[in-house]
This record gives structure tokens, sequence and C-alpha cells, in this order.
């Protein structure tokens, strides 16, 4: 049997990957089951013998938890060292799921499962509010994208092989904080755009009439309130017990009431 990886063996690791990554999650394993089915067509091809393929399918079944998209590094490499080593990759695979798959979730998180949609949607959203069709085409695209990007870190993966755990080491770090200096700047970006709030609050003393949003807040910082309120909901969404519905609701009555009051206008 010709054991030889081709790129067919490797686009069927990545669309399991891609559709059933966290089958059979369970709190035990987290997504060793999903990892296992990943790799079934791969493992049969390398150990034809039943007996050797279900002690060797043991060490696929080991705990693993990793972002779905930067897995595809992991199954590459693992699938390079499987087919170097053979038999003998036990400890070598179980080192290697060990030492990226932490790092790897981290940066994968704040990439894609935070920046990215932050940034692409973040500008899409402002898009559609200002009457652009081409905010749903931009966010339309990103999703498409973010899909694809697994094929070549499984590739990467693959020709990277035990190297992968010295290359991406030293600079998950970097990444992940660019990525969450990208997020940060975008979310600064949208607020005073896309975050709509003034006090409607006029002081008035005789023949002085203060306009405490044009003539005190803006000259101060004129995005100060929205500032506030995302400052406040940041804050909520820590405290034990509130999600983002509850919050939402918190800000639609605290809307309601500070309208009626005149505070906000």
């Amino acid at each position: 049997m010709n054991k030889e990886i081709t790129l067919k063996d490797l686009r069927k690791a990545y669309l399991r990957n891609l559709f059933f990554s966290t089958t059979g999650w369970n709190y035990e394993k987290m997504m060793g089951l999903g990892y296992c089915y990943v790799m079934m067509p791969f493992m049969r091809k390398m150990y034809p013998d039943e007996e050797q393929l279900k002690t060797r399918v043991k060490s696929q079944l080991q705990f693993y938890n990793c972002n779905a998209i930067m897995s595809n590094f992991i199954i590459g490499a693992n699938m390079a060292v499987e087919e170097k080593e053979g038999s003998q990759s036990g400890e070598t695979i179980t080192a290697l799921k060990t030492g990226l798959m932490g790092p790897l979730a981290g940066v994968g998180d704040t990439i894609f499962g935070v920046t990215w949609g932050t940034v692409f949607f973040s500008i899409a959203a402002y898009m559609a509010l200002e009457g652009s069709p081409v905010g749903c085409v931009i966010a339309l695209i990103a999703g498409v994208l973010k899909i694809f990007l697994g094929y070549p870190f499984i590739k990467i993966g693959f020709s990277e092989g035990t190297k992968l755990v010295d290359t991406v080491g030293g600079k998950i770090q970097k990444v992940t904080e660019v990525a969450t200096m990208v997020g940060l700047t975008v979310v600064g970006a949208l607020i005073p755009t896309v975050v709509v709030a003034k006090t409607a609050f006029i002081y008035k003393r005789g023949d002085i009439k203060i306009n405490l949003q044009t003539d005190v807040l803006d000259k101060i910082m004129p995005a100060l309130i929205p500032v506030c309120i995302v400052a406040l909901i940041y804050w909520l969404l820590g405290r034990k017990g509130l999600n983002s519905t509850r919050v939402i609701l918190i800000l639609l009555i605290l809307s309601i009431v500070l309208y009626n009051l005149h505070v906000l206008g």
C-alpha cells in the first residue's frame, strides 16, 4: 500500500476538521473524539493492519482542545510526523499536540474568534447604517475567507512538521498582541461613529444658557458619553450573572429612564 501523503489526504483532513472538529465534544476529552475522526482516513492508510491501527488510534483519542481553524496546523504536523516515524511517533505526537494546542488556541480565538469579526463586521455594520450595500458584501467575503484559511494552514503544518513547535513558539505572543491592538483600535474608532448618545441637559440661570453637550462635553471630548456607555457595557459583561441579553435589557431600560428625565436626548 502506498503510504505517501497526498494533497487529497490533506484536503480530506481539512474538510473533516471544518465540519466535524467538535463532533462528540465532551468534558473528559473535549475535542479528542472529533480530532480522532479527522485523522481516521489518514490512519487507515498508514496502518492497514487492524491491530496496529487500534493501537495508534488510541494516541489520537487523547485530550485535545484548540481553535478549529488553527487546529489545521497541528493536524498537518501530526500527519507529517506520523508519515516519517510511523508507529514510533506516539510520544512525539503527544508532545506536539500538548505543546501547540494551548498557544494556537489563544492566538486563534484572539484573531478569528474576536478580532476578525470585530474588524470586518463592525465596518460592514457601519456601512450598512450609512445605507451602503457594500457592507453586506464585506461581511460575506470575510466569513467565507475565514473558512478557507484553514486549508493553507494544514499544508504549512504538514510541510513544517515538528519544526512547527519552534517556528510558532517564538511568534505566538507577538501575533496575539498585534491582533489585540488591531481589534482595540477598530473598536475605539467605531465608538464615536456607531454609538450615538448625547445629553439634552441645558443649564439656565438668568440670561445665561449653557448647553452641556455642545458647550462643555464636546469641548472636552466629543464622544465622551458613547465612551462611558461602552465602558459601562464592558463592566457589566464582566459581572457574575450578566450576559449580553441582560445587558441589552439594562441599556434599554436605562435609555428610556434617562430620556424621560431629559438627561439624554
